[in-house]
């Protein structure tokens, strides 16, 4: 693969998977905009693996606790506070697994990945994000996410698996519609990014281990490196702006993309 597109694909992905602005939509739109060739999903499993590594490193102290709360639900123990994130993420989990087994299984994947679509969530989930940050309350915080939270962030986060949706977008959408202020939805919302990173680059690696060679491997590898900066940085800086700023910068960008994509598609 060309160093350019792989360095363009790489930052792409490090920048827009915790951004909610939908790294996926933006990977796709790549070669569908520009003429490039499809990267493959060998480079699409590398460079989510470079995310998954910055988004680890950034919340290493959760990631820590939610390890030990891992242990504590092995022994059966559900009272502590490690306990309760892990079985929350375990939870959040469950809908975008079986939803994305269903839609590789119906071979229905492949038909929402096209330009309009991505206009039409790229837009519609925009304003559904602007809508819930402006009228979300900030009654609760990182603490009260329990069990049924869990489970009706996890349903948010399975309607990602349209593309241009945002997996980060739309579980703060969701987390916003319940009443969590914007740092601690994001918070949440980034940490729900683990378990179902892991859970899609595991079911991507299985399929192109086969099929991956030297250069595919050396490709990869550079893919992962620069991701992995790129989202450390896009991660960093929106966690210490969310303390300042609303989500309406990323609500315009969305929109103006969205109606760009749609005139694209239909003109």
């Amino acid at each position: 693969m060309p160093m350019l597109q792989l360095i363009l694909l790489a930052l792409i992905q490090g920048i827009t998977e915790f951004l909610p602005i939908s790294s996926s939509g933006h990977l796709i739109l790549l070669p569908g905009l520009t003429g490039m060739a499809d990267q493959g999903q060998a480079i699409d499993v590398a460079v989510h693996v470079g995310t998954l590594a910055a988004v680890v490193l950034y919340f290493r102290a959760d990631v820590a606790v939610a390890l030990r709360g891992t242990g504590h639900l092995l022994r059966g123990r559900r009272d502590t506070e490690a306990s309760r994130l892990a079985l929350g993420l375990a939870i959040a989990t469950v809908p975008v697994v079986i939803a994305g087994l269903l839609l590789k299984i119906t071979g229905f994947d492949e038909a929402l990945r096209s330009v309009a679509v991505i206009g039409w969530t790229m837009l519609g989930f925009g304003i559904l994000l602007w809508i819930a940050d402006q009228k979300g309350s900030e009654t609760k915080r990182e603490a009260d996410w329990g069990s049924m939270d869990a489970l009706k962030m996890g349903l948010w986060q399975a309607v990602a698996l349209i593309p241009g949706t945002s997996r980060s977008g739309i579980c703060i959408t969701g987390a916003r519609f319940m009443g969590y202020n914007r740092h601690d939805a994001a918070k949440i919302s980034m940490l729900m990014s683990i378990p179902t990173i892991l859970a899609s680059g595991a079911l991507l690696g299985l399929e192109v281990a086969s099929e991956a060679d030297a250069q595919v491997a050396i490709d990869g590898a550079i893919g992962a490196v620069f991701a992995f900066g790129a989202a450390l940085i896009a991660l960093s800086l929106m966690m210490r702006l969310l303390r300042s700023v609303s989500f309406t910068p990323y609500v315009i960008y969305r929109v103006v993309l969205g109606a760009g994509l749609l005139w694209f598609a239909y003109a």
